[in-house]
């Protein structure tokens, strides 16, 4: 069985204010990609990594990854528009067979750890499909937008809610089936495993963690820093 891990970096990262897409940014002065890289390469059972990025983008991401020493390990591919059509042009890009794993993982959370890593991989294996996700802490409510803001519908109780991160990960077969579903029928998901839940496939659910962040404004990599410093230090 081999594991292989798609990145999407096509993003703008348009809630980012900036000269350049968040993916690129410093964390601790190495590129918020390469963080996110070094960790998977660091996992044993993971055979190759493949990135999509935009095509003006494809250069400078072949140069970190033979500065940064994965050459050979992590592959390019150009991405879409939307997150969907890249991680779509990666998975035509794998040499995979329907039982080997599949792990997409946010490009801009950069302090996932190898333990959740693992833990995915194993439910995958046992499941079929998996994503980390953490239990929601504050109460949550559904709203009805108006033209003057929002109305509170319902309270959803919170043992029924769950803040989806990730890794997510999938049997090639069962993504490929997916995607192929939904392209079908012209739905785009907000992530892979809403394109699974729409095919009626059961998706598990592994624990996360805080630090597991997505870098999506300014204050996200001051906390990402904190978190990095410590991390370090232990």
């Amino acid at each position: 069985m081999q594991v292989f891990v798609i990145l999407p970096a096509a993003g703008l990262g348009t809630r980012m204010a900036g000269p350049q897409p968040k993916q690129f940014l410093a964390l601790g002065g190495i590129p918020i990609l390469i963080h996110s890289l070094r960790t998977f390469a660091a996992v044993p059972r993971v055979t190759s990594m493949y990135v999509a990025v935009r095509k003006q983008e494809t250069e400078r991401v072949e140069s970190q990854i033979s500065e940064f020493g994965f050459a050979g390990r992590v592959h390019v591919v150009e991405g879409g528009e939307k997150r969907q059509e890249s991680v779509a042009n990666a998975l035509s890009a794998l040499p995979a067979q329907p039982d080997d794993i599949v792990l997409v993982h946010d490009a801009v959370r950069p302090l996932i750890d190898a333990a959740t890593i693992e833990r995915t991989i194993d439910a995958v294996a046992e499941t079929g499909a998996a994503i980390v996700g953490m239990p929601a802490v504050d109460t949550i409510k559904q709203v009805e937008r108006t033209a003057h803001g929002a109305l509170v519908t319902a309270t959803i109780p919170r043992e029924f809610v769950v803040q989806a991160q990730t890794p997510q990960g999938f049997r090639f077969g069962l993504l490929q089936r997916a995607f192929a579903e939904a392209t079908a029928d012209g739905f785009v998901g907000t992530d892979e495993a809403s394109l699974l839940e729409r095919a009626g496939i059961p998706v598990a659910v592994v624990h996360g963690s805080q630090v597991n962040l997505k870098i999506t404004q300014a204050g996200d990599l001051e906390l990402a820093e904190f978190y990095l410093q410590q991390r370090n230090r232990h």
